[in-house]
């Protein structure tokens, strides 16, 4: 694999962003009205619902490492992972708006249409954000380099989400005139032309500077061997649960969040602004992790982040639900320090694949990317499901005033999960041992290797 710690352009740094930009139009839409649109819209039951999420997800389990596997063995004129990103934006764009499409079936093909469309649309996720995620990997070999363009990739994100939490409800409202079925996919026709444009800047304007050597000479049908070796690299493994808890929390939490404003907090007109400071304060996070981690070694910032996430959370048990301001203050910091968090995540999964070299001999980058946003699947579909399962076993009944019982389980899965799903992130990442100047080594010795 040819090394280079050259300086990544602005360009180049906004030009990878946009791929998580065009990502997270669809992530967001799923993570933050997917289940208030099943339940109060499409006519699912809220248990129906968190299934749905749940299943799709486990089919991911087959797709992601086939997906990591093809795109490590792909070689064009293009790169390995940015000829995915061309050929799958418009259908992106497109199953986006499908999926939330209310049709005039009876109530089992309603079933089957969500299940079809939230399951190509999930794939063909699969499809474009394992290449997506592995181009990170290969644009730079610097550990700083690495981080300072996931800080990049995640302000754009949350750029992201700014735009869909604001525009989302004023959109379905506008088109809609009332009729939510009616406004919510002329609304992602919109979304989703964004986001397929979005990816194709992406390719535009991003190049594969390291090349993977070795992965096009390995069968097709070593793919699944080449996934389960990834369970042998120990600091792979400790950021695939970091990972899989940090999303069951953003799974839960953005799902029922609208229900925590209509409900808990009883105004939902509130909803847009409480979701759009949120998502400024991610954009912030994000952007201030670049500044901050060339002061701080990025495991130590990620450390003191997991512990302002844990206060943050534990407020809203003390926060009364009538003190709005402080609410949103509150949600506000989560959000921004959740934010530094993820950036960092990203940038180990680049370092964990160095590690795998020296440890295994075998560069896996898709592959271990693959691996991690599988990780990240199961815990956003973990956490929808919860979120789903919790508010039927607290009896929660769509647009009706909430018992007392009904809204202590809102108040669980909005933050109670959240704080024990950060305790363990906080217990495990002292396991992680890839510091900066640890990686740094790692390519040194990877490097003398290869020469000699």
């Amino acid at each position: 694999m040819e090394k280079t710690n050259k300086k990544l352009t602005i360009k180049e740094k906004l030009g990878y962003g946009l791929g998580d930009t065009a990502s997270n139009i669809v992530f967001q839409m799923v993570a933050n009205f997917m289940l208030i649109f099943y339940t109060d819209v499409y006519g699912l039951s809220a248990a129906a619902a968190g299934t749905l999420l749940l299943s799709v997800r486990l089919f991911d389990g087959l797709t992601d490492p086939i997906m990591g596997g093809l795109a490590d063995r792909t070689r064009t004129r293009w790169g390995s992972y940015r000829p995915y990103i061309l050929m799958l934006a418009v259908p992106y764009g497109v199953l986006a708006c499908l999926a939330f499409i209310t049709p005039d079936f009876d109530s089992t093909g309603k079933l089957i249409y969500a299940y079809v469309t939230y399951g190509l649309l999930m794939t063909c996720y699969t499809a474009i954000n394992i290449p997506y995620g592995a181009l990170g990997g290969v644009m730079a070999s610097d550990p700083k380099e690495r981080t300072s363009l996931q800080s990049f990739r995640f302000a754009m994100a949350m750029a992201a989400l700014v735009v869909i939490v604001w525009a989302i409800p004023r959109l379905v409202e506008y088109f809609g005139q009332g009729n939510d079925a009616v406004g919510y996919p002329l609304a992602m026709i919109f979304m989703g032309t964004l986001a397929a444009i979005c990816f194709l800047m992406c390719f535009a304007m991003t190049k594969e500077t390291l090349t993977n050597t070795d992965a096009s000479k390995r069968s097709t049908q070593s793919i699944f061997k080449d996934f389960f070796q990834l369970f042998k690299n120990d600091q792979w493994l400790v950021i695939a649960i970091i990972s899989l808890a940090t999303l069951i929390l953003i799974g839960i939490r953005a799902s029922v969040a609208p229900h925590y404003i209509k409900y808990y907090i009883g105004d939902e007109s509130l909803l847009s602004n409480f979701l759009t400071l949120a998502a400024v304060g991610s954009v912030l996070g994000a952007i201030s992790t670049n500044f901050l981690s060339k002061f701080i070694e990025k495991k130590i910032l990620f450390q003191v982040a997991l512990v302002v996430v844990i206060i943050s959370h534990s407020l809203f048990y003390v926060i009364g639900s009538d003190q709005i301001e402080l609410i949103f203050i509150t949600y506000f910091i989560a959000n921004f320090a959740h934010m530094i968090i993820t950036p960092i995540m990203f940038s180990m999964v680049a370092d964990t694949v160095d590690y795998g070299v020296e440890k295994m001999g075998k560069r896996l980058t898709a592959i271990t990317f693959s691996g991690h946003l599988l990780a990240i699947k199961f815990g956003f579909a973990i956490g929808g499901a919860l979120a789903g399962w919790i508010l039927s076993a607290y009896d929660y009944v769509p647009n009706e005033v909430q018992t007392e019982h009904t809204l202590s389980g809102i108040l669980l899965a909005f933050a109670g999960i959240p704080i024990a799903c950060t305790i363990i992130c906080l217990f495990v990442i002292s396991k992680y041992r890839l510091t900066e100047m640890e990686v740094k080594k790692i390519q040194l010795n990877l490097l003398e290797t290869k020469c000699s």
